[in-house]
């Protein structure tokens, strides 16, 4: 074996020595504009370019204030034809005009990618508009090939309803009259320009209240799974089926091998009344699980070993949408505080999620006993889903010990309201400040939930870090609801015993621990073997 050749393979073996866990997660978002409070898009795209691994944004038209604030930033941008500008734009001289005029000024300084040309078209019904949008596709790009500007990809996202079948994921197709005449055209322009197929897949509406078991389905949540007997594939997670069910579908045309991009998905934090899943725990599950899951590589059952590149809906609240689930899709609200956080903050700046089921309806916006700015802060609360009986213990074992429970004593400022809700809801978040606010503190057996905004309110002050580590105070009052009145409890299951960093559950690699521990010594076996041999 040749020196160089031994030398190629043990560097190979330093590279494989470099773990997983070091990769970094990005993911899309899409930056809707319809509400009447949001910041101005300098600040978005400073606190995003800052603060945040997003790294693309798709837009729902050609904003000039958006576009010039995200100049320099390297945020991708994907911007929008609007539905009603499509049959305009099927000729070239209006194609030129419109590149003139929306993408010339601002690329490449702002990092354009993509032109989406109308938004869900097909299911408009709108002849007029079916008919004219692969026109206009193809003049777009053609007027941005006379503009040599080669960096820009041009597509058009379509909803699920494209196809009359989905499941199983092995029997989609694209709807009949539509798969020869439409699909195959456009499938033929993404394949020869090398641009994707937007799909806008969400789980959510595939939701059956009727079948409970759907809604793990959809979240990405331990369930028996949909198998599918022509494949031989079991489905564990909704999002992957609905995947699998685009590309059988394309491969049954024959265009299997064009990109698949999902151009939009997401989930609820509140809804309607008597709308199922809408709720913050389930956004947090789904957007949580779908990031880790698009990052992972491991792709869907028919796609094997593959990433998605996926756009959340949406970046902000939309208290201008027309219902109350449409204005909820945000991961965050207009002054750029978290709805919730599910990994899109550097490391340095994540947050909890954002959720206030303690004893207030209206937390407290008062700073507190500390000086720390109020975006930073971060308390424990018990889930909403949590039971009495689960929360009782919690209490026991914090009162045990060695946590003040003194204020929710009888007499104690926070006694009121005497629920084991309320008072749990005080000693969990005791517990969570005086062992240093650790996500895993406040997990107590997956009924807490660590949130930013202040539970605090009228006389009774949440505990928030050193405020909590005073030591337990010796009380003759009566025990109220929930309260032991002796250090008798032993740990609830799953009670937070032990830091994550402490026993390797979720560790990851930090610069410095990859260096000393990985490079340089790979380095310096390199140097002796290529010197020795």
């Amino acid at each position: 074996m040749s020196k160089t050749l031994f030398f190629v393979l043990l560097l190979s073996a330093c590279y494989f020595l470099i773990p997983s866990s070091s990769a970094i997660n990005t993911i899309g978002v899409n930056y809707g504009t319809v509400a009447d409070n949001l910041p101005p898009p300098s600040k978005v795209a400073t606190f995003l370019k800052s603060q945040t691994i997003i790294d693309r944004i798709k837009i729902f038209d050609t904003n000039p204030d958006i576009l010039r604030a995200f100049s320099g930033t390297g945020i991708a941008i994907t911007v929008t034809v609007g539905n009603g500008d499509i049959p305009s734009l099927s000729k070239l001289p209006a194609a030129k005009t419109w590149v003139s005029t929306n993408i010339l000024p601002f690329h490449p300084k702002t990092l354009i990618n993509r032109i989406a040309v109308g938004n869900e078209i097909l299911a408009t019904s709108d002849k007029n508009l079916i008919a004219h949008t692969l026109p206009a596709m193809e003049a777009l790009y053609q007027a941005l090939t006379l503009a040599n500007i080669t960096t820009v990809q041009v597509s058009t996202p379509h909803s699920l309803g494209i196809l009359s079948a989905s499941e199983p994921p092995s029997s989609g197709q694209f709807r009949r009259g539509y798969d020869k005449t439409i699909f195959v055209p456009i499938l033929d322009f993404l394949r020869r320009t090398k641009s994707p197929f937007l799909v806008n897949p969400y789980p959510f509406f595939g939701i059956d209240p009727t079948r409970p078991e759907s809604l793990n389905y959809a979240l990405f949540k331990p369930n028996d799974g949909v198998f599918d007997k022509v494949s031989g594939f079991n489905y564990t997670n909704m999002f992957d089926a609905q995947m699998d069910a685009v590309y059988s579908a394309m491969e049954k045309v024959g265009y299997e091998d064009v990109e698949l991009v999902v151009a939009e998905t997401g989930w609820p934090s509140a809804g309607d009344p008597n709308q199922s899943g809408a709720s913050l725990e389930n956004a947090v599950s789904y957007n949580g699980n779908l990031i880790k899951h698009v990052n992972s590589g491991k792709g869907t059952p028919l796609m094997p070993n593959r990433t998605f590149q996926t756009y959340i809906f949406s970046l902000f609240n939309e208290n201008l949408k027309p219902t109350r689930s449409e204005q909820n899709y945000g991961l965050f609200k207009p002054d750029l505080l978290p709805v919730y956080d599910i990994g899109v903050f550097r490391e340095q700046q994540a947050l909890g999620p954002s959720a206030s089921p303690g004893p207030s309806s209206e937390p407290s916006s008062s700073p507190g006993p500390s000086s720390e700015p109020s975006s930073s802060k971060k308390w424990c609360v018990p889930k909403t889903s949590a039971s009495d009986k689960a929360l009782q213990a919690n209490i026991d074992y914090v009162c045990s010990s060695g946590i003040d429970c003194g204020s929710i004593r009888n007499g104690g400022p926070c006694f009121k309201p005497d629920t084991v809700r309320s008072h749990a809801a005080y000693a969990m978040n005791a517990y969570y400040q005086a062992n240093g606010r650790h996500d895993l503190d406040c997990d107590f057996d997956h009924t807490g939930l660590v949130t930013y905004a202040d539970p605090s309110y009228e006389t009774c002050t949440y505990p928030y870090a050193a405020t909590a580590e005073a030591p337990a105070a010796a009380s003759d009052a009566a025990a109220p609801v929930g309260v032991p009145a002796t250090p008798t409890a032993a740990a609830p299951a799953g009670a937070p015993t032990a830091r994550k960093s402490e026993t390797g559950g979720s560790f990851k690699p930090t610069t410095s621990v990859l260096v000393d521990h990985v490079l340089l010594p790979c380095y310096f076996i390199l140097m002796v073997f290529y010197f020795l041999f």
